[in-house]
């Protein structure tokens, strides 16, 4: 049975867990959030008291950090624990500067990682609805293809290492605008009078909708921003690693660059743990903090 090491418990590392404990793989983990590490063991899977101790148990080790300084540490203590030829895949979105650090790191100690990161929400991780983009050296993403297809719907390798963060800027820069475009929408559609379900009802089946429009469409309709699938907090900082990216090739992103006030307003409501569909009571149409009771979610 191939052990699958998980760094990092949250929204999407907790769903790729419980995919690969549904397919037969033995999955350790570790996070610094005891109920975490709890709700890994009660689904069968292995909680483990450092990142030390998983590094030595697994074949093959997955990272979903929410920073570069976890990511950094986490790279560095798997370094100096785990056993040569190891592969570790990255599939948090970082800076590429931080990814190349980590990867240093890990070379040093005769080790590869991947730079792999996801295409896809949480609630679409939970459907194993979720696209890696992969890169890096091409005969170790093939002998760990099989552990991220257990996870994802499509494994995409892309190149050399780096290749699959800048596909994801370029897939999270689209997501960031269509989460505003979507708010947006619904904000002037209620102001004027129409019920958010019908908004919803209506758009989905015509040629504005999209991915995100339907998934975190659903979300405004009910004023549903917990648990969130995406946390505001998390947008933010992809757009600010997103702009700074393309700052360096010297590219204007007015669009991207238009959302980052609309994030920053959101979070400075309070509303960082909350989904992104929470972007919604920023645009006028909804009171700060305001949730539907049950029955108005039904009814959405």
């Amino acid at each position: 049975m191939t052990t699958v090491g998980m760094l990092g418990l949250g929204i999407m590392g907790s769903a790729m867990s419980g995919h690969l404990l549904a397919r037969g793989f033995d999955v350790v983990g570790y996070d610094p959030l005891p109920e975490r590490a709890a709700a890994l063991s009660a689904a069968g899977g292995h909680a483990e008291q450092s990142v030390e101790v998983l590094s030595r148990r697994c074949d093959f080790a997955i990272t979903s950090l929410p920073s570069a300084s976890a990511a950094l540490d986490v790279c560095a203590r798997v370094a100096t624990s785990g056993p040569a030829g190891l592969t570790v895949v990255e599939t948090s979105t970082l800076p590429m500067d931080v990814k190349q650090q980590c990867r240093r790191l890990l070379a040093d100690a005769r080790m590869t990682l991947l730079d792999c990161p996801l295409s896809g929400t949480g609630a679409q991780a939970l459907e194993r609805d979720l696209v890696v983009l992969g890169s890096g050296d091409e005969d170790a993403f093939e002998a760990v293809r099989p552990v991220l297809e257990a996870f994802a719907r499509s494994v995409r390798y892309l190149g050399e290492f780096g290749r699959g963060s800048t596909m994801k800027f370029v897939a999270n820069l689209l997501v960031a605008i269509h989460n505003v475009a979507t708010a947006e929408a619904f904000a002037l559609g209620e102001r004027a009078g129409l019920d958010p379900a019908q908004i919803l009802d209506v758009i989905q089946d015509g040629a504005g909708s999209s991915v995100i429009f339907e998934k975190r469409g659903l979300l405004m309709a009910r004023r549903q921003y917990q648990p969130p699938s995406a946390k505001l907090s998390m947008f933010l900082k992809d757009v600010d690693v997103i702009t700074a990216y393309a700052e360096e090739l010297d590219l204007p992103t007015p669009m991207l660059s238009a959302t980052r006030d609309l994030y920053r307003r959101a979070i400075d409501h309070g509303l960082a743990d909350d989904d992104a569909a929470a972007l919604l009571t920023v645009m006028g149409s909804d009171r700060i903090g305001s949730h539907h009771t049950p029955a108005q979610e039904d009814k959405a």
